[in-house]
């Protein structure tokens, strides 16, 4: 494996890890439940700033981290 994929898998990895109360939409500052990668960036968002962009950046994101499930828990 070359330097470079063993960084985009180190990237990948880091994308799974939960997001927590700490993590802050970008857009409006209400806690994410979102993270989106894309090229080599994390973009985080509420649920509705998540849904609100999707259609453009989910077919250009390396990773889509979801967990807007827990709002409804």
């Amino acid at each position: 494996m070359t330097t470079l994929e063993q960084d985009r898998a180190t990237e990948v990895e880091a994308a799974d890890r939960p997001l927590s109360a700490l993590d802050r939409c970008d857009s409006c500052g209400a806690q994410a439940y979102v993270r989106v990668m894309l090229s080599g960036s994390e973009l985080l968002f509420c649920a509705h700033h998540a849904h609100k962009h999707e259609a453009k950046l989910r077919p250009m994101a390396e990773v889509w981290h979801d967990e807007s499930h827990r709002l409804g828990a």
